[in-house]
């Protein structure tokens, strides 16, 4: 059963289609991760040098550890590990959930998420840009939910039971924002006063969550 829900996964990325991403202009694009020449997205390799593998990724069938303070992990596909996704304007990932489990909020600035659920039940909640209206829905195994590109969106495992998914993006480079990380994280920091005016918080409690989210610490 897990298998038709896994296929029923990667299906939906199949025909995931992706109206923004151009015509393609040769069969293939594969990312030259290591070329220094800056474009948008990534150079091609010599067709020439191109195997099997650089259209390849193993290891989705795999549990991800989920033993952190979130309780989740979410393990990509994206250019950076399947570069023969450049130019193509799709990637995947699968996302574990331990025992109320958190992907926190969060954004993708470069695409649209189809999730569906394959294990479990999760909540699928976002965001909308007009009057902040929340769209929550409850999915179990089978359901499947769209997160709009660039909205702020999270996934939350209310029950102690695991819970699997996987996503598809309408990216080969999506893009990830978390919301406390980006505000608290920042490098170099945004100033005190604010983050404690926009957060209506004092200035300690300002600087107990910069330390706890700095990448510089």
């Amino acid at each position: 059963m897990a298998s038709r829900f896994l296929f029923v996964a990667l299906f939906s990325l199949a025909v995931f289609h992706v109206s923004s991403v151009p015509s393609q202009l040769q069969d293939f694009c594969v990312a030259d991760l290591n070329s220094q020449v800056f474009v948008n997205g990534f150079v091609c390799k010599n067709p020439n040098t191109v195997s099997a593998d650089d259209f390849y990724f193993s290891g989705l069938d795999k549990a991800a550890n989920t033993s952190n303070y979130m309780g989740s992990n979410v393990t990509a596909v994206s250019v950076t590990n399947l570069p023969g996704l450049n130019t193509l304007g799709i990637s995947l990932t699968r996302q574990d959930f331990g025992s109320y489990g958190l992907v926190p909020p969060h954004i993708h600035p470069r695409a649209t998420e189809l999730l569906v659920v394959v294990e479990g039940t999760l909540q699928a909640v976002f965001i909308s840009s007009t009057n902040y209206q929340m769209y929550d829905k409850i999915l179990n195994k089978g359901d499947v939910f769209v997160f709009p590109q660039g909205m702020i969106h999270f996934q939350y495992n209310r029950n102690s039971t695991n819970a699997v998914a996987f996503s598809a993006m309408s990216s080969e480079n999506p893009g990830l924002v978390y919301m406390a990380n980006a505000a608290f994280g920042s490098n170099p920091s945004i100033s005190d006063d604010v983050l404690a005016k926009t957060f209506q918080l004092d200035k300690k409690t300002v600087d107990l969550l910069q330390a706890r989210f700095s990448t510089t610490h």
